[in-house]
């Protein structure tokens, strides 16, 4: 009986605990499906969908009339998912190869273990490509640091992938996990070298938002901007990033797109330039080495060509420039990289004009002074040009004075002026600062004075004699071709200096305005004390430069146009040698000027009869172009630079300029820096990454000897 009753019992407690635990079960179903079964739900969604980031797609810079200079173009690539390959090696085998590296951390170094990505490659992934004639050799140290810092990022194996491997990536089925052929937008120049020192180039980002990252299986980046107009309005150029969602089944097989986010472009950048007219000053610019032109419209201080040579395509950092390339263009002596309409230089003779401008501000207009051939300031003879010829000019007033450019007369004229009121003028004009345009390595140059002269150079007291240096554009003086054009339009235009005015509008895509850039006045000359009628008397004395017997500049007059103008030589050496910096500085037509102009050209004989004939040309197919003649804007190749002294330069003949042999090599020594953002450079590839003649292995069986035998992909790429 009391078995019977144990054994009911024991079967109650069983039945019991049966119960219990099927309660369990239901409420546990109960919890998961129902009450968080949209938790669970979405997290079994998110796991087997893969988000792709996709570029944004830059804005267009355009010219005054709408000419594209930098849109955009599609560009294929090849990219390897580093953590994926990894992941797959290790499905396959087991394990993964390890490699042990020092590093730092906190200061310390430490040695630390990684997957050997290089070997997982080599044996995973090379011996398919290269049976395919798809394999490329690369730069095996690189791919180790982009697998350590940027595993968000996938490796770019091959850029710009050209049709035929692309045709060969669709012929096959490849069968390589983490192996993608990606669509994205990339930069293109529209006609190569032009405009270059103004549009700048583009590049992969110095940083990841890794938080950005993080949101996405698979991160492609925007480029950004690295130099000039592409780095300083990169804001406004840089468009909105795009995504897709992927669903993946069971088998981790991408099924197909649930969902697409299509990517927004930038705004556009209107600039000022004339694509026709820069187009013309950069062919009028090429029959020397080195040099720079700015054409200014004077009704505004629109810029509307700014022009530098050498010169560089931009396209070839598009999408990286390879490390050869770098490192010919940044080891090149004639700087290509260099605007030189943005440098500084001595500006010779041309700098008589503001010094003008001073002296009638001071009430000199009637002064009428004697050139003997020198003038003696202390114990120290300061000659004119002529005395050189055994020659005089004799009593000069200003007109003439600018007409024949005589030193003696501005010696005596700028002592007579006095430093301040030059340095007055200067700041009225511009000079000595920097513009404030949105382009970098801009030179502020230098306005010297007494108070410049006690911060950088303390140890030294100014005198008339450096006042005399300065009222012909020599000792410490320093000015841009940009600030040298900008004062030429002041002069033109009758006494407003404006500050000069690269962008116009930033644009929507949909063209609607979104920022106009006002135009600035930055002083009245007419409001601070001179008159309509002293300005006069300088303009005629340019005028006289270019059309009067006895003007240094006869090279620059042109047959139904009055230009007026002026010429400077500043003396220079490099490397021991002579290497004289010659100018021209113009505006036409005189009566109602449209354009005003500035021309250095650098190793030349005179700016007479090197940099006006430039300035010239310049100005005759302006107004040709304005007269109904076509200009055919063709895409160019990086201008060439050149040591080459230039004795004369005539478009009249068939090889208009007069070059001289290169100087020695010692002359060829590098003048300047790029203030820019180190573009991004391809690595030659490395005896780890050379791929000719790897032999296929194992590996290469395991995916096929053959098409008929090849395994499907474990998991396809976006």
């Amino acid at each position: 009986m009391m078995n019977r009753r144990s054994d009911e019992f024991r079967i109650a407690v069983l039945a019991s605990l049966v119960l219990a635990a099927m309660l369990l079960l239901a409420g546990k179903l109960w919890y998961v499906q129902v009450a968080r079964g949209e938790e669970y739900t979405s997290r079994i969604r998110n796991s087997s969908q893969v988000s792709v980031r996709l570029p944004a797609v830059r804005g267009e810079i355009i010219d005054r009339n709408g000419i594209p200079l930098a849109r955009n173009r599609a560009s294929l690539a090849v990219e390897f998912y580093l953590p994926e390959m990894v992941r797959d090696y290790r499905a396959r085998h087991g394990e993964v190869p390890m490699r042990n590296y020092r590093t730092t951390v906190r200061g310390m170094m430490t040695e630390k273990s990684e997957p050997d990505i290089v070997k997982i490659i080599n044996e995973a992934v090379m011996p398919r490509l290269t049976q395919l004639g798809l394999a490329r050799d690369y730069n095996a140290n690189q791919l180790r640091l982009h697998f350590r810092n940027d595993t968000e990022v996938p490796y770019t194996y091959i850029e710009e992938m050209d049709f035929d491997t692309m045709a060969r990536f669709a012929e096959h089925d490849v069968g390589l996990t983490g192996v993608n052929i990606t669509a994205r937008p990339v930069r293109r120049y529209v006609y190569g070298a032009l405009g270059s020192h103004l549009l700048g180039y583009v590049g992969m980002p110095s940083e990841i938002d890794k938080e950005e990252a993080g949101r996405f299986n698979f991160y492609q980046p925007d480029t950004e901007g690295k130099a000039q107009i592409e780095l300083a309005l990169d804001a406004d150029l840089k468009g909105t990033a795009g995504a897709r969602i992927l669903q993946r089944n069971a088998k981790g097989q991408i099924d197909g797109e649930i969902e697409r986010r299509a990517p927004l472009p930038g705004n556009n950048v209107q600039l000022t330039i004339d694509a026709r007219v820069q187009y013309i000053t950069e062919k009028a610019l090429r029959v020397v080495g080195r040099a720079a032109a700015v054409v200014i419209d004077p009704r505004n201080g629109d810029i509307l060509a700014m022009a530098s040579v050498p010169s560089y395509d931009p396209n070839s950092f598009i999408p990286v420039i390879s490390s050869a390339g770098w490192a010919e263009l940044t080891g090149d002596a004639t700087d290509p990289l260099i605007n030189r309409a943005l440098s500084a230089y001595a500006p010779g003779s041309t700098y008589k004009i503001p010094v003008a401008l001073a002296g009638l501000r001071a009430g000199l207009d009637e002064r009428r002074l004697n050139c003997s051939g020198g003038v003696r300031f202390g114990d120290k003879v300061m000659a004119c040009w002529i005395a050189s010829k055994n020659g005089a000019h004799g009593t000069l007033d200003l007109q003439s004075a600018i007409r024949v450019s005589c030193n003696a007369f501005f010696y005596q004229y700028g002592n007579a002026a006095g430093i301040d009121e030059i340095v007055a003028a200067g700041h009225m004009l511009g000079l000595g600062e920097k513009s404030g345009l949105p382009l970098s390595a801009e030179a502020s140059g230098i306005l010297p004075g007494p108070e410049w002269m006690r911060v950088n150079r303390p140890r030294e007291r100014w005198s008339s004699g450096q006042t005399a240096n300065v009222s012909i554009g020599q000792g410490y003086v320093l000015a841009s071709p940009l600030q040298m054009a900008m004062l030429t339009a002041t002069v033109a235009n009758g006494g407003t200096s404006y500050f000069p005015r690269l962008v116009d509008k930033v644009l929507a895509p949909d063209g609607s305005v979104i920022r106009q850039e006002p135009v600035k006045v930055r002083a009245n000359l007419l409001e601070q004390g001179l008159g309509a009628e002293q300005i006069e008397k300088v303009r005629r004395g340019m005028w006289d430069v270019v059309n009067r017997g006895g003007g240094t500049a006869p090279g620059a007059r042109l047959a139904g146009y009055e230009v007026a103008g002026k010429t400077g030589t500043a003396q220079f050496w490099r490397g021991g040698l002579k290497d004289n910096h010659t100018w021209f500085i113009a505006f036409a037509p005189y009566d109602e000027p449209r354009y005003a102009v500035s021309v250095i050209v650098q190793g030349a004989q005179s700016g007479g009869g090197v940099a006006a004939p430039i300035a010239a040309k310049i100005l005759s197919d302006v107004f040709k172009m304005e007269e109904g003649a076509p200009v055919k804007i063709a895409s160019l190749a990086p201008a060439k630079g050149s040591f080459q002294f230039v004795s004369s330069v005539d478009f009249g003949r068939a090889i208009p300029a007069a070059l001289s042999d290169a100087p020695p090599e010692e002359f060829a020594v590098s003048e300047g820096m790029v203030d820019a953002a180190p573009p991004t450079v391809r690595p030659d590839a490395d005896d780890e990454g050379t791929v000719k003649g790897k032999k296929p292995n194992i590996f290469q069986r395991i995916f096929g000897g053959n098409k008929k035998k090849e395994q499907k992909p474990s998991s396809q790429r976006p």
